[in-house]
């Protein structure tokens, strides 16, 4: 639906709304369609319509969650929530108008220039949002994992990513090893925002004022809520933001909260794979194939950022045939060894991830909140989301002409000694 469309859709659903000027939003373009307007008052709104009935229905869930922050719970927060201000029916399909909160969501690279002052913002939001009741969640019928259901639902989803045949076998090896690794797994689960990023961040120069999109609540890991920092390419900044979040924080955060972050950002691919594949979408499918190759060879030729507590296993080298040697000790034509001397020769070895100790943005302490994983249904990634694929989950009217543009592939850094 284009810009226009959607003004005229708001005025529908907010009586005595005139807009003016509107313009196209950022936002989960495999999901929905999204509007910035403004109205003859110079007021702003922000219009988002769904593209198929699960996003409709994580809509409704939004709206629900946004009615279950009761303004006490609001005043505590260091940052606005949004508030509907109208909806309109289309079929199977609802469209929801928020009143207008000030700022502007950023790029990661722009959020890295911030400096200290809006890392440390940033790190008490994200801390606000974990410290958050549970009862929240739990009242409202909401997904809760514990840290070890969440990790089984982890190796489900990538049994399932597994079969469709896409993944290369060396991401299956590391993201497995590192799913199997049950010291990573050692968390406390919090209330998770779940589709957090820097579209859904608004900002005011090094303030942040308002954070949007919370379709995807949950009780889980609050690592998710850090995997989209995994793109901004200066540790300095992201060093300081997890330790104005480990500050802001009513417990200590486990020492392994970034290598799931990490592990969270390489295996969003996997799941908008499996997303394009339940939507019948063959571009969705090729974009993420196109993706994951990338992501193979950054970490063939970097090794990766650290995922696990563990060193990665080195894949078995096949023991070589003894020789079969004629009276002059030349290969015999047509054996083993002959064969073996005429194979091409050149393939870029499989190179997994280097173990690496806790990083320095790192807590040392054992402590721990939450557990993630994206019901945040695509796996849109950074700027623009992926979300964790939902069985069974509807795809949409028109898979082929999906927009996944705005789908970036995280730049992986060179894995560090730390």
């Amino acid at each position: 639906m284009s810009a226009i469309e959607l003004a005229a859709v708001a005025s529908a659903a907010v009586p005595g709304l005139n807009v003016t000027a509107f313009a196209p939003e950022p936002d989960d373009a495999a999901d929905f369609s999204s509007a910035l307007l403004v109205d003859s008052e110079n007021r702003r709104w922000r219009v988002r319509s769904p593209k198929h009935v699960e996003a409709s229905a994580r809509l409704e869930t939004e709206r629900q969650v946004l009615r279950a922050f009761a303004p006490g719970i609001r005043a505590e927060l260091p940052f606005l929530l949004p508030t509907v201000a109208g909806t309109v029916r289309q079929g199977e399909l609802i469209t929801f108008v928020y009143s207008h909160i000030a700022g502007k969501a950023e790029s990661v690279e722009e959020m890295a220039s911030g400096g200290a002052a809006l890392a440390m913002e940033i790190g008490a939001a994200i801390a606000a949002i974990h410290d958050l009741p549970q009862e929240l969640v739990t009242n409202a019928d909401l997904p809760s994992y514990t840290a070890n259901e969440f990790r089984q639902r982890k190796l489900n989803e990538l049994d399932q990513a597994a079969t469709t045949g896409k993944i290369p076998p060396s991401l299956l090896r590391r993201w497995e090893h590192a799913m199997e690794d049950v010291a990573l797994w050692r968390f406390n689960a919090s209330v998770v925002h779940g589709d957090l990023h820097e579209d859904n961040i608004l900002l005011e120069g090094t303030q942040v004022t308002a954070v949007m999109g919370w379709t995807d609540l949950r009780v889980g890991d609050p690592a998710d809520d850090f995997a989209w920092l995994v793109a901004i390419n200066n540790p300095e900044f992201v060093d300081t933001v997890v330790q104005a979040y480990s500050a802001a924080r009513r417990e200590s955060p486990d020492p392994h909260l970034l290598r799931r972050a990490a592990l969270s950002a390489e295996f969003a691919l996997a799941q908008w794979l499996v997303k394009g594949f339940a939507a019948d979408s063959a571009r969705m499918v090729a974009d993420a194939e196109a993706m994951l190759a990338t992501l193979e060879a950054d970490i063939n030729a970097h090794g990766g950022q650290p995922i696990s507590t563990e060193p990665s296993p080195v894949p078995e080298t096949p023991v070589a045939p003894v020789p079969e040697s004629g009276s002059d000790g030349e290969a015999v034509p047509g054996s083993t060894a002959a064969a073996a001397s005429e194979a091409p020769t050149g393939a870029m070895p499989i190179v997994d991830a280097p173990e690496a100790g806790p990083s320095e943005s790192e807590p040392d302490d054992d402590g721990g909140p939450s557990a993630v994983e994206s019901e945040s249904g695509a796996a849109e990634p950074a700027g623009d989301d992926v979300h964790a694929v939902d069985e069974g989950m509807p795809a949409a009217s028109s898979p082929e002409d999906v927009d996944t543009t705005a789908l970036k592939v995280i730049p992986l850094k060179p894995a560090s000694n730390n």
